[in-house]
């Protein structure tokens, strides 16, 4: 099978397992459905054979398996999945956010630019109706205020005849269309900068917000929403770690499912990563307004300095700085927009954690806790801490031990397993411990493994390999560990999160992939054979003989029986030449005018009755 037939196929049972959920009433993406065949495949327990093709019996029952799974409702695994996929799909790099932002702005500016750029007017009530397009299109692009706004129109126009005055539309309208599209910026950066320092000084600011006043608030709020909400999930994520340790300690036979446990565990582990991505956002971005405040601070104080009490002010002097204020606005703009997404995205990520939290709430977790030292991430690796719990890399001298008072960038290490205990993944089958790196880190294959205790360690150098085969096992059985624990490399038909390697960053830019083909002409330049050109100077010098000796021969003729008194000849004839004639004649008629006189029509007053004489006064056209 070719891998287009291979790639259609999967397609259609994407679709189908999409169909048959949504004809149960549960509808799904068709990337949740990606994601949860290929787990349904990798699942060891399924028996499918990934190394050939799938008959028609394995794509029904691979069916049935995904279209269960996805409508299992209370499965934390299912939800953890979503969780994965959501994040995937809504989440990206700071500048891939705002790079989308500023993308879509500019294509709903589209039409407002190419009515302007595009116009030809003429009369003075078009170049006026041009001049308040402008004026829109600059609001619209600086986002301070709306255009339906008079004060904020009349503010905004103000402070674009201050630097374009309408007399210069002839000018503009000779210009090309890049050349109106690079001033339209130019005069929008110019008026934002404007009508800021305006505000700063107190003499406008219509429709004008205060970002940074605005930021400083909305900042520190989503800080404090994305903590609690980390608290949140590592208070539920030790209880569940408690819980599972005493029931697979055998201190209590009876308990909630353990594996729904370990399911639960996971999601609250991968809800805690991903909003630790958030809070990492959150963190440059208040950074980010601080050292905008601080640039905007001092461009200002330059700009009062610049202009002063000043009637005029050199445009080179003045307007640059202008341009630079707006690019600080533009700034704020965008941290706006970043926190925004984050916040939706922080709230779009609490359905997928509701499951669990419904399924283990406190009613039904009291009783087997009781009795139970419920310890946070941090008192574990306290424990855990002090030169008696450490490796003696001594034991080992064929293995590669890092310590923190040896290894340089000993915490920026890039531990194995998202830096849970890899031990305790194998041994307890899924069961997710933080790792104490000060025990040790092993290096194994350019790898580096940390551990909960001395005794995993040791265990762990023992049998590397095994405990390593046992870890993506777990995986296969539940995928969405694959996510969690970075195990891409061991799994190459999952599609991963990039591992990033700046801290705190799972997701980047997917590669995009496609087949294309080229095609070039067989002769780009048109046919021009010269069919006397010879290469070979041999057969030239031969025709330039031949040339040369035709000078000093003469040509005769001679004349047979049949050719006797004969010649050639040629008559020419002319055909018959058609021609027309045609004659003019100018000819006219006349007729008499027509004129009449009424006599009496005065009357004869009140006495005598009135009598009208009518005379015709008509002369023929032979007197005339």
């Amino acid at each position: 099978m070719s891998r287009a037939q291979a790639e259609s196929v999967i397609k259609n049972i994407i679709r189908e397992i999409a169909q048959e959920c949504a004809s149960k009433g549960q509808a799904v993406s068709e990337t949740l459905v990606a994601f949860m065949v290929k787990a349904v495949v990798l699942d060891p327990s399924n028996e499918f054979n990934v190394d050939r093709t799938l008959t028609k019996d394995d794509v029904q029952k691979l069916i049935r398996l995904c279209v269960d799974r996805l409508m299992d409702t209370r499965s934390p695994a299912l939800d953890t999945v979503k969780m994965q996929v959501y994040f995937d799909m809504n989440y990206t790099t700071r500048s891939d956010f705002l790079d989308e932002h500023r993308r879509v702005l500019e294509s709903r500016l589209q039409p407002v630019l190419r009515e302007i750029t595009d116009s030809r007017a003429r009369t003075r009530e078009e170049l006026e109706s041009l001049y308040r397009k402008i004026v829109s299109a600059v609001l619209l692009r600086s986002g301070l205020g709306s255009p339906t706004d008079i004060a904020v129109v009349r503010e905004a126009t103000a402070a674009l005849q201050s630097v374009f005055p309408q007399t210069e539309l002839g000018t503009f309208m000779s210009l090309t269309k890049r050349d109106k599209e690079r001033q339209l910026l130019e005069l929008t950066m110019i008026v934002t900068g404007i009508r800021l320092f305006n505000k700063e000084c107190g003499k406008g600011g219509e429709g004008i917000d205060d970002l940074p006043a605005i930021l400083n608030e909305a900042v520190p709020a989503t800080t404090q929403n994305v903590d609690a909400e980390i608290h949140a999930a590592l208070r539920s994520a030790n209880k569940y770690t408690a819980l599972i340790e005493k029931i697979q300690a055998g201190d209590n036979a009876e308990g909630p499912s353990v594996q729904l446990l370990k399911e639960a565990l996971i999601n609250s582990r991968q809800h805690e990563a991903f909003l630790r991505v958030i809070l990492n956002d959150v963190i440059s971005c208040a950074q980010q307004v601080e050292a905008l405040e601080q640039q905007l601070a001092a461009r200002m104080e330059q700009l009062q300095a610049t202009v002063q009490s000043k009637t005029a002010v050199p445009t080179a002097q003045v307007y640059p700085q202008f341009i630079h204020l707006s690019q600080l606005w533009s700034g704020f703009q965008d941290e706006m927009v970043l926190l925004s997404v984050l916040s939706n995205i922080l709230a779009s990520l609490d359905p997928f954690t509701r499951g669990h939290r419904e399924l283990f709430n406190d009613e039904v977790l009291i009783p087997f806790l009781s009795g139970v030292t419920i310890k946070t991430d941090e008192e574990r690796i306290q424990e855990m801490s002090g030169a008696e719990f450490r490796v003696n890399p001594k034991d080992f001298r064929e293995l590669d031990w890092l310590f923190p008072e040896t290894t340089k960038n000993f915490n920026k290490l890039p531990l194995q397993y998202r830096g849970f205990c890899a031990w305790a993944l194998a041994k307890y089958d899924r069961l997710l411990l933080p790792a104490n790196p000060e025990i040790g880190v092993l290096r194994y294959q350019d790898h580096y493994y940390a551990f909960s205790s001395k005794k995993a360690a040791i265990e762990f150098a023992n049998n590397i390999e095994g405990f390593i085969h046992q870890v993506a096992e777990g995986a296969k059985r539940s995928p969405e560990l694959i996510q969690l624990l970075e195990l891409h490399t061991q799994f190459a038909t999952i599609t991963p999160y990039s591992q990033g390697k700046d801290q705190g960053r799972m997701i980047e830019k997917p590669v995009t992939k496609y087949d294309s083909g080229t095609q070039t002409d067989t002769h780009i330049l048109e046919s021009n054979i010269v069919k006397s050109y010879e290469w070979n100077e041999w057969e030239l010098r031969r025709k330039a003989i031949k040339l040369a000796n035709l000078r000093t021969r003469v040509t005769h003729s001679m004349q047979t029986d049949l050719s006797n008194m004969r010649r050639d000849t040629a008559i020419q004839v002319w055909p018959p030449k058609e021609q027309t004639t045609q004659t003019k004649e100018d000819n006219y008629t006349n007729v008499p005018k027509p004129q009449v006189f009424l006599a009496g029509l005065r009357g004869g007053g009140m006495s005598e009755p009135t009598q009208m004489t009518k005379m015709d006064l008509t002369i023929d056209v032979d007197q005339t």
